[in-house]
């Protein structure tokens, strides 16, 4: 599947960043969404798959989205053909604010599995630890942060005060920001995207040693799909705080509300694909960036059976006129 596949999801994420990034600073984060969902939804439908959504984004916001349970892909119009089934999971647009706003960290978000091979998870909140391939199996979600980050710290060869933990910026974290900086770790508040900090955690050069706090389900198996094909760890629970929670993780088939999921558990796939692709400026991914030619975009594909990570900086030519230059 991923030899077959990678590029083909490299190119739906570009196409939705790419329709995202012209709404860039508009101040319209649901422009910015359906700009993102539309492209996507179009260039998966001329993908040779027969793929199904698992994981949707908008549910819990009311934001434009691509729907639980949607079938996409070619199998949907050509019925001669046998195309493979595949699960998917999106978030057409992490950092929809960001994208409003100009700011910086926005990306588009694909990860795709053999049947079966994503979690399920209802648009939920969840809370989370996300460490690199160095701290896996050093943390505990049920330990204290001083704990935790102790333990980061020695599978690193590293002082607690060393570590960067990036944790969102809300008002449910007042607690946990609190305890970081009494163990005497460094934190690195950031306003939205919490699935491309966990990725960074996983690499090298990004200065980020852990992800801490409450977030997005959907983002969850997102991020769990990537920090398999690095070696990473997520640690995670649902917060089921609302007989509707009950309801909703009923109906998707989860059965124990407190289970706290490890890696494997939110993403069991044995071939996994994850592919992203920057939209604004950030850390882990440069921006789209519009020249009289064409467009230049940066993405992140990974796969597991190949056990290949690329970053990949493509230029879509749209004026075969103009010369093209790098620099």
């Amino acid at each position: 599947m991923e030899r077959a596949l990678s590029l083909e999801f490299l190119r739906v994420v570009e196409r939705a960043a790419i329709a995202s990034a012209r709404t860039m600073g508009f101040g319209d984060g649901h422009k910015a969404d359906q700009a993102a969902v539309e492209a996507m939804r179009s260039e998966m439908d001329s993908v040779g798959m027969d793929g199904t959504i698992v994981i949707g984004e908008g549910e819990r916001d009311k934001a434009p989205m691509l729907f639980i349970g949607e079938k996409v892909g070619a199998a949907a119009r050509d019925k001669s053909h046998t195309f493979p089934a595949v699960d998917i999971a999106v978030d057409p647009l992490e950092g929809t604010n960001l994208c409003a706003t100009g700011a910086p960290g926005s990306i588009t978000v694909l990860a795709a599995s053999d049947h079966g091979g994503l979690l399920h998870a209802p648009d939920l909140y969840m809370e989370k630890i996300m460490v690199g391939p160095s701290s896996r199996g050093f943390v505990d979600l049920d330990a204290p942060v001083a704990v935790n980050l102790r333990a980061i710290a020695r599978s690193l060869d590293r002082k607690v005060e060393d570590l960067v933990v990036i944790v969102l910026d809300r008002p449910r974290h007042e607690d946990l920001i609190r305890e970081i900086r009494k163990a005497g770790a460094r934190i690195r508040l950031i306003s939205d995207g919490d699935l491309s900090a966990g990725i960074s955690t996983a690499l090298l050069g990004t200065a980020v040693h852990a992800v801490m706090g409450v977030g997005g389900a959907p983002e969850g198996v997102l991020a769990a799909a990537a920090l398999r094909c690095l070696n990473g760890q997520i640690l995670a629970r649902l917060v089921v705080s609302k007989p509707e929670h009950k309801e909703r993780i009923a109906q998707m088939g989860i059965k124990d509300g407190k289970k706290i999921y490890d890696t494997a558990d939110l993403a069991p796939g044995k071939r996994l694909i994850f592919a992203a692709t920057g939209v604004t400026d950030g850390s882990l991914l440069r921006g789209v960036r519009f020249f009289g030619g064409g467009v230049r975009t940066q993405s992140l594909v990974m796969s597991l059976d190949e056990q290949q990570v690329r970053f990949i900086d493509s230029v879509h030519v749209e004026n075969e006129d103009v010369k093209i230059r790098f620099y």
